[in-house]
């Protein structure tokens, strides 16, 4: 079943932009009457069939909808450092998107070498994973934020710092997160938080964990974490 986004999505039809009709229409050979899903980014999942098949602009008759869809009962929140290698960065985009994530923040911390994300593609990117893996929710993608700042947010939920440093005690994500509850995790570059980073955020009351005994990378870490919540949940 092919599944495409409808973010402004209302009413018996919707019109696909150009982009979407052409992959359709030409790649795909799907003709009138056909079979489509449509998710429009904030929960529902429409059922579909296409009404005119024009490749410039293919019209879809709703035929169903279904709100909430696979709604989780908890959120989770990574802030996690940009990278020096964008397409790492991007790997974790969409490896935590189809796993399930609600919302990321680039966090540009003490050790962070390249601070900027391309915004675009990267939502580009969180597109494409919420329809390859049937998420009707997008992910929100914040701007770029300093450690300081974020750590000083209210954030509601139970809020983690994962790192790598043997001077601070750390527990099992399993040890401090509890089902359904709402998760903030900190994850940081590859030289890790520095001391003061850690200790600020202990401050101000995230839990310091450790996501097992391995040293990962902070792509592999962020979707470790990712995983991790969503293991407890089921």
């Amino acid at each position: 079943m092919q599944i495409f986004y409808a973010p402004d999505i209302s009413g018996d039809t919707y019109a696909l932009d150009k982009r979407e009709s052409k992959h359709l229409i030409r790649v795909l050979r799907m003709t009138k009457g056909a079979d489509v899903r449509l998710i429009d980014g904030k929960g529902n999942l429409y059922a579909g069939v296409i009404s005119n098949p024009d490749q410039n602009k293919c019209i879809i008759y709703i035929t169903g909808k279904i709100k909430d869809f696979e709604k989780r009962d908890y959120r989770l929140h990574i802030a996690i450092s940009p990278l020096k290698n964008p397409e790492r960065f991007e790997w974790f985009i969409e490896k935590s998107v189809e796993i399930g994530i609600d919302e990321i923040t680039p966090l540009i911390c003490k050790n962070t070498e390249k601070p900027g994300i391309k915004s675009e593609r990267v939502n580009n990117l969180i597109i494409s994973a919420m329809k390859q893996s049937l998420k009707a929710t997008k992910t929100i993608l914040n701007e770029p934020g300093s450690f300081k700042d974020f750590i000083n947010k209210d954030l509601k939920g139970i809020r983690m710092i994962a790192h790598c440093s043997e001077l601070n005690k750390r527990s099992k994500v399993s040890d401090v997160y509890s089902k359904n509850e709402n998760a903030i995790i900190l994850i940081g570059p590859e030289g890790d938080f520095s001391g003061d980073e850690i200790d600020s955020a202990v401050s101000k009351g995230f839990s310091p964990v450790h996501l097992g005994p391995s040293r990962l990378r902070t792509e592999t870490a962020g979707v470790a974490a990712c995983h991790s919540i969503y293991f407890i949940n089921q």
